[in-house]
């Protein structure tokens, strides 16, 4: 059986990449409800695009970047205080 030699690997390249804003396309978008917020910093852990900022000292605590939100309500999902809800893009109620 051949030795495999040992080497000190550093991990895969840090690429920046331009990226475009996304949330034209999205269909629904999260919005939350500051007085049933516990900012707890669950929706920041859970968000798959990094978009959601949590800021303990602020009264709107929750900050979501909608340019880059794809609208996949996994924040929704995830909120154990239920303080945040999907609503319709285009204003559709």
């Amino acid at each position: 059986m051949k030795e495999l030699k040992k080497c000190r690997v550093l991990g895969p390249v840090a690429t920046i990449f331009a990226s475009s804003t996304t949330g034209s396309w999205r269909l629904e978008r999260p919005v939350i409800d500051y007085e049933k917020c516990i900012k707890c910093g669950t929706c920041e852990r859970f968000c798959p695009t990094n978009v959601i900022d949590v800021y303990k000292d602020r009264a709107e605590c929750v900050v979501i970047n909608y340019d880059y939100c794809k609208g996949c309500g996994i924040c929704v999902n995830e909120c154990p205080s239920k303080c945040m809800k999907m609503i319709p893009e285009r204003g559709e109620e």
